[in-house]
């Protein structure tokens, strides 16, 4: 790509050099501070990730939303807030719609004459590269005096023009190569669902006789296989009853419900993920639980029905303890734990436990309702193979997505980098 015949220094470390014939100037100079308008007839609005986007007004009480100020297509919007909470999220983003929107929130009009498309690319880099370093406090929130004293590039307008024309297209062309990667990485991720479902519910031999399991949802099995209610094969019992204020940097390694949620997948191994701890006399005063090497443990409650029948079992030989919030299903028979995670974890399954949910913003998964659910079980040695199959084929499909997912991270930083580069002059558009 071109660059510009001339270049000075611009005196301002984030933006560096700059061409000739481009100025820096104040905050204050390109932008005002808008002055609160009400208006709760319009819909309410927010910021999410660069986009500013409707909300739900049926969530919103009517007090509050008289309380919210007006944003008008062609202003930006600027989300203040907590800087240090959050150093992902884009923060500025140009209305295109009119909205109302927390009083919490700047919005910013243009003063002079600009392109306004511009100015959305170079205030994203803004943001990304220098605004996150702005404001003070604990919450490390921002207003517009900490703004108005700090500078941008003012081009001509023409280049201002070209240059938002030319981000446009090219950030769209890598916008659309990104969702391709991310439709790619969810067929992927079906696939392994669909492979994981076949498997378990199937088996290896296409041949074999197949019988009806007796139970609508779980349909036809392997003539041989037998179908039962968890508790005949599973004892089940609470773990620790604490709270986080309970656990330690050191001590006996504890298997927590929000971790269950977040981190582990359905293997866990305290050598491999880092765990919390509880004290070691809870080894004399909570022994029932303590954790055998293939138990599986599960979260009891969940945030969202999707999560219900989240669970982990533990690989190893360890002293672990089962911590808050959950509930420990100990095989009462020689199993091969792996392959019951693989059941545990496929659609039927979870559609099964779903069904047994109650609630609207917690969904609690107890002991009794564990002990109601069907499982189907294979021979011993069907659970070893089956196991063995899927280990190698899903390791296929993880390193597919990985690769996938490195892609798109390339992607975003050569997005960002092209930004960067072109609103700051760095590279010169055709």
């Amino acid at each position: 790509m071109m660059r510009y015949e001339a270049y000075k220094h611009s005196g301002v470390d984030w933006i560096g050099d700059i061409p000739e014939g481009w100025e820096v100037v104040r905050f204050k100079r390109l932008f005002r501070e808008k002055k609160k308008v009400t208006n709760a007839s319009l819909n309410s609005g927010s910021i999410s990730f660069g986009e500013v986007v409707y909300k739900d007004d049926e969530k919103i009480t009517e007090a509050t939303k008289q309380s919210y100020q007006v944003l008008s297509e062609g202003e930006f919007l600027l989300n203040p807030l907590n800087m240090n909470y959050d150093l992902k999220s884009l923060r500025i983003g140009l209305s295109a719609i009119n909205v109302v929107v927390s009083s919490g929130y700047i919005i910013l009009q243009s003063k002079n004459n600009l392109d306004k498309s511009y100015y959305r690319w170079l205030l994203r880099i803004y943001d990304i590269v220098f605004m996150k370093t702005l404001g003070a406090g604990v919450r490390q929130t921002i207003n517009f005096n900490d703004l108005a004293d700090t500078h941008l590039v003012l081009p001509p307008l023409s280049e201002q023009t070209a240059i938002a024309q030319f981000l446009d297209d090219k950030t769209a062309k890598i916008d659309q190569t990104i969702a391709i990667r991310e439709k790619e990485i969810e067929l992927l991720k079906e696939r392994r669902h669909i492979l994981i479902q076949q498997a378990v519910t199937k088996g290896l031999d296409a041949t074999v006789p197949m019988k009806d399991s007796g139970v609508d949802w779980i349909g036809e099995i392997p003539e041989h296989w037998e179908v039962r209610k968890l508790r005949f094969e599973f004892n089940l019992s609470k773990g620790l009853t604490i709270t986080k204020e309970n656990l330690t940097d050191e001590g006996i390694p504890c298997v927590n419900y929000g971790e269950i949620h977040s981190k582990y997948g359905f293997e866990v191994n305290p050598n491999v993920h880092p765990l919390r701890f509880v004290p070691e006399d809870y080894l004399q005063t909570n022994p029932n639980s303590l954790l055998n090497n293939g138990d599986f443990i599960f979260a009891d409650t969940s945030e969202d029905l999707e999560g219900s029948g989240n669970f982990t079992y533990l690989n190893s030989d360890e002293i672990t303890f089962a911590g808050y919030h959950t509930v420990i299903a100990r095989p009462k028979n020689t199993i091969n734990s792996r392959f019951f995670a693989y059941e545990f974890d496929s659609q039927k399954f979870r559609n099964q436990v779903r069904t047994k949910m109650k609630g609207v913003k917690v969904f609690s998964i107890t002991q009794s309702t564990l002990k109601d659910l069907w499982i189907w079980i294979p021979s011993f040695d069907e659970q070893i193979a089956i196991t063995e199959y899927l280990d190698n084929i899903l390791e296929k499909i993880a390193k597919a997505i990985s690769i996938k997912e490195q892609e798109i991270e390339k992607l975003k930083e050569y997005k960002t980098v092209l930004i960067d580069n072109v609103v700051t002059g760095k590279i010169k558009v055709s």
